[in-house]
C-alpha cells in the first residue's frame, strides 16, 4: 500500500518541537505595560556599567575553554582550507596547480607570505 502525500503531510505538521514550549506567550503584559525583551548587547552593557566584585561571573567574563580541534590551515595563494603545506618554503597549499606556484615565487614573496602568517621563516 503507497504512502498517501496528504498523511505524511498531516504527520510532519503534528509533530511537535521539543525545545519549543507550547505555552509561552510574548506578549504577556505586567501591570498592564507590554513585557520589554532587551538584547545581549543591552545586557552586556548594563552588566559592565554595574560595579561588580572581581571574581564575579556574568555575560562578559565568560571566556571559551580552547577547543581540542586541531586548528584550520589555509593556502597562503588562494585562502581555500589546504592540504598541503610545503617542505621547501613552508607555504601552505590546496592543490596541484597551487604548488607549481608556491615553488616559482621568488624569495621576498614567500617571506611576505610567512610574515602576514605570523610564520617562522626557513628561508634567512
Amino acid at each position: 500500500m503507497a504512502n498517501n502525500p496528504v498523511d505524511e503531510l498531516s504527520q510532519r505538521e503534528e509533530k511537535k518541537h521539543v525545545f519549543k514550549d507550547s505555552s509561552f506567550d510574548n506578549t504577556k503584559t505586567n501591570n498592564g505595560k507590554k513585557k520589554l525583551w532587551r538584547s545581549l548587547k543591552q545586557i552586556t552593557a548594563q552588566e559592565r556599567s554595574l560595579p561588580w566584585p572581581d571574581n564575579s561571573i556574568n555575560y562578559s567574563s565568560i571566556s571559551a575553554p580552547p577547543s581540542f580541534k586541531p586548528a584550520k590551515k589555509y593556502s597562503d595563494i588562494s585562502g581555500l582550507i589546504a592540504k598541503y603545506k610545503d617542505p621547501q618554503t613552508s607555504l601552505y597549499y590546496a592543490g596541484h596547480e597551487e604548488f607549481s606556484t608556491v615553488r616559482n615565487l621568488p624569495s621576498d614573496i614567500i617571506t611576505g607570505y610567512l610574515t602576514l602568517r605570523g610564520s617562522y621563516n626557513p628561508i634567512g
